[in-house]
Formats: structure tokens, C-alpha cells, sequence
């Protein structure tokens, strides 16, 4: 009876189960769920946390940071943790806010990617084609195509830095989860860009921010809307790229240049908004005035000199040097380089300065007119000889030069200019100075009198002279007068008589008389004639003797006459 009594005050096993799930606060419930607790203790690197079982336990304090920002738990903070187990082997509970945030997490982004609302979040990590996201608690895989509108080079400014997210994919049982910051941005840029359509106008004065930069101009973000901000219209001044003046991401203030509603093309301008230097540009830069620029840009065709911010002049390459005719502008001048330069024309409409460097300095060929004038002695180097002629170097890189017409007195142009080479130096007299055309014309020849005119210093058109035939050919002689001069008697002078008019009856070394017909003074030579002085002398003749009462024939007197001329010429070679 008793040991039925003490079986029957015993316990059942149901009992013994409710007893010990009311003996261990109904854990039982708790392990794998997120329960409420409180931080009783902070220590070392541990938060110790009551979740109302028997022993506490421990939860790392990095769990409770969030990328961004730093941990913040005290004592007696209320905090959410995921019950892994009752106890550990230390007799702790195992306990974890991460897992609690997941979970927690996990919940709050279903809710949100089924409506289709945004979640915060923050980059915190490189992965392979992305970015890892913390939303809070939940890991997110971040596309490195939707990360933002446009590629981006460098995300360093976006880690670990709370933004906006749009779910795109969700996966709780594969615990993938997809999102984009693109998505966000596009909306935003929507409302943004309907907004500044609408109140959108040429003049207007707009900030910006620089997303592109190529060789022909920026792309600026307005709000929603892209301008093309071209290289000619970011300043005044000469810009050769615009990285020279803009830099991405860079903060800038544009005015609107043009603006087509249709195909929502944005023409931008920075320069605009600076007073216009060219303004009034014929007053400050005066034709004939000297001013000193900076060489700005060098060009096959000339360089670029700025006379002040915005306003520059262009010294063409005939414009650059006085004797550097055939030479690159960037061997004259280079860039950076401060010059002094002369305004040769100004045109404001078409915004062009016409300027002179050569001008500024002086004029070699008025220097040497000045120094030696026509018909004044030289002397230089023979810098070239040519098939017309000898270059001789002179003062100031400047050369003259001699015709071979001018070389010799005597010999051909041909034969006397072989007696000289390159690099010799001769003298010579100035016969011109053309300042207009830049010629020097020189003489070699003119150092001595022409031996011509001394042969001919005595002689006068209509004397007669005797010449020694020097040549025989077939349209005449050619001879000498005992001067020295040289003439030519031609067939049809040679005699009165047509069978007399025969040069090869004559011989070379022979001697005759002849009347001089001309002096060629440019061929250097006598025109003399026979025939005409038997005529002179048969005139002669018969106004001697024609008044004769003493009954003799024309025969007779011309006879006589030519007798006594021909005593008369023996008499003087004698």
C-alpha cells in the first residue's frame, strides 16, 4: 500500500517535461529564435547578455557595429540576439547579433523588395563582377554595372557611406540577394530631368558637375540632364584640351548657350559668363603699335602670341624673320617664350590679330642701303653658287647677288663664275638696293674700268679704223681695232661690190680699213663696214676733184684718189 502511495506520488514523464521546461524559463521555446535581452556587462571585447535562461552569454562587440559607424553598446541597452544553443561547454548560452540582424534583416527586405520601396545600405567590400553590401544585417551582391548611371573608376568615396538601394533579385533560401544603386539614381534623375525640362531656357545660368571629358569638350550633369560644354566655349583663352582647365567631378557654373527642346541637346558655355576681351580690341591694340605677348601655340604656318587673357594674334610664318624664309616657326620661337611683336591689322569681327616679330627689329636691307649705298666696295663669303649667279654673305644673314653678267669684263658669265667656289671671299661693288623686294644686286666686274670704253675712248661713230681680222665665218669677220675694241664686219659690208662680198677671200691676222656704223655699248662690240667707207671715200673723192676743169674721167679721179689714199695708209704703217 505504500509503495503504491509513493509510485503514485510520482511524477509522469509529461510532468517531468513541463516541470523541467518551467525550471529552465521555457527555453525551450527560445533556441533558434531571436528573443529580447539586455546587456548586463561590457568586458573586453565581449558584451555579456541576459536573455532570462539560466547563465548568460556572450556576444562579440563586433556584431554590434554597422559599416560606418563605430560600436555603441552599454549596460542595460535592450538588444535583439539569435539563441544558437541553451549553453555552451562553459555553461554560457550561445548567443548572436549578426544572426539576429540577418534574420531581423532578412524580414525587413522581403517586406520591402514586395513593395518595391528602397532600402539603406553601405558598400564594404570588393567581390568578384561587384560589391558586397551591408543592408543592416543581410549580405548584398552589388553589380559593378550598378553601381551608378555611369561606369565609375574609383568607389572609394561610396565605401562603408549609408545610400539608398533598389532590390533586384531575392533568394532567402539560397540567402542571395541582388541590388542596385543605378535603379535609385535613374528615378532620380527622372523626376530631376522633367523638373529642368520644364523650366529650361538659352541664358540661363546653371551649376554642374563635369561626368566626361573628351578632346572636343565635357559632358556636364545638370540635375538630371547631360550638356555638352565644347573646348572653344570653356574661357576665352586658348584651351588645347580641356583637362588643361576641367578636371571630373569638378564643380562648375555654365550658362546655356543653346538649347533644342526637341532633341533635348544641351549646348553649355563657361566663357560667357566672363566680360568678352575682344570688346573694343581695335582701341587697346592699335595698327602699328609694339606689344609684348607669350607665345602660346607653334603651327606648320605660324605662332600664336596672347596679348592678354582671351585675345591672341597670330604672327604668320612670312611675318617671323627678315632672312629665315624656309624655316619651321619653332626654330624662331618656342612656346611659353615672351616676345615682342608689332600689330599689323585687326579684324574684330572675326576676332583676328594679325601681328609682325620681324617688324619689331630692323629692317636688315634699310640697315645696308644705309651702310652701302650704290656704288659703294664690299666683301663677303660666296654662300652659293648658282646658274645665274654668286650669293656673297652679308652683314645681318642677309646676301647679294652677282649676275654673271657682272662677274667679268671680258670672259662669258659661264666661263668666270667656274673660277669660283663656294666659301670664297671676294669684293664687290653695290650696283642696287631693292628694300621692297629684299635684293641686293652686286658687281664683280665694276672693281676695274671697263677696258671697252677705254678701247673706244677715242673713237666716235663714222671714223675709220684699222682692224686685224681675228675671225672668218660665214655671215662676216670678226676683228680688231688697234685699240683693242672688237668688231664685226658683216657679209654685206665688205665690199661694194657683190663679188667682193665673199669673208672667205679674207684671212685671219689680215688687215683692213672700215667705217664705224655703230658703238654697242651692251654687246660691247663696233659695228664697222667696208663697203660703207669705199663710199665715204668715193663722196670724198669726187667733191675734191669733180670741180676739175682738167677734162680727167670719173675713172681717172677715183683713181687718183684711191692712189692717194692708199700712200696715205702706207705712210702710217710705215
Amino acid at each position: 500500500m505504500q509503495e503504491t502511495n509513493a509510485t503514485a506520488m510520482m511524477p509522469s514523464h509529461d510532468d517531468f517535461a513541463a516541470m523541467l521546461d518551467e525550471s529552465l524559463g521555457g527555453n525551450g521555446r527560445l533556441e533558434g529564435n531571436v528573443v529580447k535581452g539586455t546587456v548586463i556587462a561590457v568586458d573586453n571585447d565581449d558584451a555579456v547578455v541576459d536573455v532570462g535562461l539560466k547563465s548568460e552569454g556572450r556576444v562579440p562587440l563586433r556584431e554590434f557595429s554597422t559599416p560606418g559607424h563605430p560600436v555603441e553598446v552599454k549596460v542595460g541597452d535592450s538588444v535583439e540576439v539569435y539563441v544558437e544553443r541553451f549553453e555552451s561547454k562553459t555553461g554560457e548560452a550561445v548567443l548572436s547579433r549578426d544572426k539576429a540582424r540577418r534574420e531581423e534583416s532578412w524580414n525587413r527586405l522581403e517586406r520591402a523588395f514586395n513593395e518595391q520601396e528602397k532600402v539603406e545600405g553601405a558598400i564594404f567590400g570588393r567581390v568578384k563582377g561587384g560589391f558586397a553590401v551591408d543592408l543592416g544585417g543581410a549580405v548584398a551582391f552589388l553589380p559593378g554595372s550598378q553601381v551608378d548611371i555611369r561606369p565609375v573608376r574609383d568607389v572609394s568615396p561610396l565605401v562603408n557611406k549609408q545610400e539608398p538601394f533598389q532590390i533586384l533579385k531575392m533568394d532567402r533560401r539560397r540567402g542571395n540577394i541582388v541590388v542596385s544603386r543605378r535603379a535609385v539614381l535613374e528615378e532620380s534623375r527622372k523626376e530631376q530631368r522633367e523638373e529642368l525640362l520644364a523650366t529650361l531656357a538659352e541664358g540661363q545660368i546653371l551649376d554642374g558637375v563635369v561626368k566626361n571629358i573628351t578632346d572636343y569638350g565635357a559632358f556636364v550633369d545638370l540635375g538630371g540632364l547631360d550638356g555638352l560644354l565644347h573646348v572653344t566655349d570653356i574661357s576665352w583663352k586658348r584651351v588645347n584640351h580641356p583637362t588643361e582647365v576641367l578636371g571630373v567631378g569638378q564643380n562648375v557654373k555654365v550658362q546655356v548657350i543653346r538649347f533644342n527642346r526637341e532633341t533635348q541637346r544641351i549646348s553649355l558655355g563657361m566663357k560667357q559668363l566672363e566680360a568678352d576681351p575682344w570688346e573694343g580690341v581695335e582701341l587697346k591694340y592699335p595698327v602699328g603699335t609694339k606689344f609684348n605677348g607669350t607665345v602660346t601655340n607653334i603651327t606648320d604656318y605660324g605662332a600664336f602670341v596672347e596679348l592678354e587673357p582671351g585675345v591672341e594674334g597670330l604672327v604668320h610664318v612670312s611675318e617671323m624673320s627678315w632672312t629665315k624664309k624656309n624655316v619651321h616657326p619653332g626654330k624662331i620661337v618656342s612656346t611659353s617664350q615672351e616676345v615682342e611683336v608689332m600689330v599689323l591689322e585687326v579684324d574684330p569681327d572675326k576676332r583676328r590679330i594679325s601681328l609682325g616679330l620681324k617688324q619689331t627689329l630692323g629692317n636688315p636691307w634699310e640697315d645696308f642701303l644705309e651702310r652701302h649705298p650704290a656704288g659703294s666696295e664690299v666683301e663677303g663669303e660666296i654662300r652659293n653658287i648658282t646658274e645665274f649667279g654668286l650669293f656673297v654673305g652679308m652683314d645681318n644673314d642677309i646676301d647679294g647677288m652677282v649676275h654673271l653678267s657682272d662677274i667679268d669684263w671680258e670672259k662669258p658669265g659661264e666661263e668666270a663664275v667656274q673660277q669660283f667656289s663656294k666659301g670664297d671671299r671676294v669684293k664687290a661693288v653695290v650696283l642696287d638696293v631693292d628694300v621692297e623686294k629684299e635684293r641686293i644686286s652686286l658687281g664683280m666686274k665694276q672693281l676695274a674700268d671697263d677696258p671697252f670704253k677705254e678701247a673706244v675712248s677715242g673713237i666716235k661713230r663714222g671714223d675709220r679704223v684699222t682692224c686685224t681680222i681675228t675671225e672668218v665665218n660665214q655671215g662676216g669677220v670678226e676683228v680688231t681695232t688697234h685699240t683693242g675694241a672688237t668688231g664685226f664686219i658683216r657679209k654685206a659690208e665688205l665690199s661694194r661690190d657683190r663679188d667682193g662680198q665673199r669673208p672667205e677671200r679674207f684671212a685671219v691676222g689680215e688687215k683692213v680699213d672700215a667705217r664705224v656704223t655703230s658703238i654697242d655699248a651692251a654687246s660691247r662690240r663696233l659695228a664697222l663696214s667696208i663697203k660703207g667707207l669705199e663710199l665715204a671715200d668715193e663722196k670724198q673723192a669726187m667733191a675734191e676733184y669733180g670741180s676739175s676743169d682738167s677734162g680727167a674721167s670719173l675713172g681717172d679721179i677715183l683713181g687718183a684718189a684711191l692712189r692717194q689714199k692708199q700712200q696715205e695708209r702706207t705712210g702710217d704703217d710705215g
